[in-house]
């Protein structure tokens, strides 16, 4: 009879104990999915996902002395702040979050300006610290320079994943901050044309130093760019692939679900058009559900492509080095400005030897320029052109605040004046009345070097 009883105890101890190892796997599961996101914060408000100093934004370039430092910024011991995100910097020398809050801290003192600068710390860590390298130096130089009018300058780092609903709520959050002058950002053109209607009607001047895509331009006054719109990489590319390769018939690959993506490949088939040549259609899209890198070449090749344009997301590069890596060299490789990546060199290799991008900037292309060398002085290396657009963008707010003060509808007028200039990376900074900057491209080749430690480097094509 006993042995009869203990069998249904058994069964209900056997189902609770199923049931706790359920519940716990699920905390699990779901626990490491959270982590697996890095810096994402599921959070959109611009509060949680913002610091000028006293928190932390980029786990993976912390020190115990970044996080003193951030602990003392917190308690407004300056001071304290200054000394430890002095001795990171002796750690770390090319951690931009440090050096924005180090000369935050020394800012603070000197009744600030503040602007803000937006990047995809959560959605692309790299293209983040690129972009933040050319604002952290572009704000060291002028606090070295004594300020503006002899105020400070701080800098608010604000995190958006790239994600284009987590842009436009960062967006409103920061327009209704009436501290925050200007904004540098956003990254991707996805996330600009979803934050950019919120600058618009709140005043508050946006500029963007990566934002390519065509429908960027007419989305108001208060939305400027230091990189010129899409049509100029399209223009630039198409040139080179009938004039100098003499290849007229060109394949593409996109990535359908970016804007820019889609932009630059519609004006690219223009451009291609206009020289008498042709874009070849072969259904190739990085976010296709049967996207096959293997698939591509073959059928490029079948339809009579002598090229292939790689022209993917910041968010797509691994689909466009797959095809780099199919092609084997077979066809001659044109690449997007998003291919400018250190990922591009180190997981590319020989694949993507010889390939031809478009870009704003080269660290040789400007050789009489201060700005490249003052930037191996300050991180310990080249930076991108991401750094050197951002920087630009950073020298404009400057030279604007210089003239205008602590206004945001004064800094407006400033910058879309017909006769303002300033002097950038990539030399002087001007705007078109539709906010787009005046300025040419150049094309660059992946070539065997050392610069990069990858085996190869961006060289400019002269």
């Amino acid at each position: 009879m006993a042995q009869k009883n203990e069998v249904p105890a058994l069964i209900i101890t056997l189902l609770i104990t199923l049931g706790l190892l359920g519940a716990g796997y699920w905390f699990w599961k779901n626990k490491i999915a959270s982590n697996d996101t890095g810096a994402r914060n599921p959070s959109v408000s611009a509060g949680n996902r913002q610091s000028s100093g006293d928190s932390l934004m980029i786990p993976a370039d912390s020190t115990e002395n970044k996080r003193a430092g951030i602990e003392a910024f917190g308690k407004g011991n300056y001071s304290e702040a200054i000394e430890r995100f002095q001795a990171s910097l002796k750690e770390q020398p090319n951690d931009p979050e440090t050096r924005i809050y180090l000369d935050n801290a020394r800012a603070a003192a000197k009744n600030p300006l503040k602007i803000a600068v937006v990047v995809p710390i959560g959605g692309n860590l790299n293209v983040a610290k690129e972009i933040l390298r050319g604002v952290a130096q572009a704000q060291e130089e002028v606090d070295r320079a004594g300020g503006i009018d002899g105020r400070g300058l701080q800098v608010t780092i604000v995190n958006d994943d790239n994600v284009p609903k987590v842009s436009r709520a960062v967006a409103a959050d920061l327009v209704k901050d009436p501290e925050i002058l200007a904004v540098i950002g956003h990254n991707s053109s996805d996330a600009t044309l979803a934050a950019a209607p919120e600058y618009q009607k709140g005043g508050l001047v946006m500029i963007s130093p990566t934002s390519n895509s065509a429908k960027i331009s007419p989305l108001g006054d208060y939305i400027f760019r230091t990189i010129p719109t899409i049509g100029v990489d399209a223009e630039t590319l198409a040139r080179y692939s009938v004039e100098s390769i003499r290849q007229k018939n060109v394949a593409i690959c996109i990535d359908s679900k970016s804007n820019a993506s889609r932009s630059l490949s519609d004006a690219f088939r223009a451009a291609l058009t206009a020289r008498g040549g042709k874009a070849i259609d072969i259904d190739c899209d990085f976010v296709a559900g049967n996207f096959n890198a293997d698939a591509i070449v073959p059928k490029a090749i079948a339809n009579g492509a002598g090229a292939i344009l790689l022209n993917p997301s910041i968010d797509r590069l691994n689909g466009a080095i797959s095809v780099a890596r199919s092609n084997g060299q077979r066809l001659p490789l044109l690449g997007a400005s998003t291919m400018y990546t250190f990922q591009t060199l180190e997981r590319g290799q020989e694949a993507v030897n010889g390939m031809v991008l478009v870009a704003p900037w080269h660290p040789d292309a400007f050789p009489n320029n201060p700005f490249p060398a003052n930037a191996r002085k300050l991180w310990g290396g080249d930076v991108s052109w991401r750094s050197a657009l951002a920087y630009d963008a950073t020298r404009a707010v400057i030279e604007g605040l210089k003239k205008s003060g602590g206004n945001r509808q004064a800094l407006q007028k400033t910058l879309a004046a017909s006769d303002f200039s300033a002097n950038g990376a990539s030399g002087a900074i001007r705007f078109l009345p539709s906010g787009d900057r005046r300025a040419n491209l150049l094309l660059v080749e992946i070539v065997p070097g050392q610069k990069s430690a990858t085996g190869f480097d961006f060289v400019p094509i002269r």
